[in-house]
């Protein structure tokens, strides 16, 4: 796994390596992160980029626990 650091909060500075470490604590939508680390409460428009890394970091977990 890549260890980007991108930023996709920038109103709560929140990077991708954040969100997929969230994910592994068991988060599973936008909605947590947003209890979690105030993701997605400023401007909002990092919402759906956020939920798309949860979506692909589940689904890459799922794809080594197959393998």
């Amino acid at each position: 796994c890549i260890e980007s650091n991108m930023y996709i909060c920038l109103c709560k500075a929140v990077t991708d390596s954040e969100i997929r470490a969230a994910v592994e604590d068991g988060v599973q939508h936008v909605s947590h992160l947003a209890e979690r680390c105030g993701l997605g409460t400023g401007c909002g428009r990092c919402q759906e980029t956020a939920q798309q890394v949860i979506e692909d970091h589940l689904a890459e977990s799922m794809s080594y626990a197959a393998a």
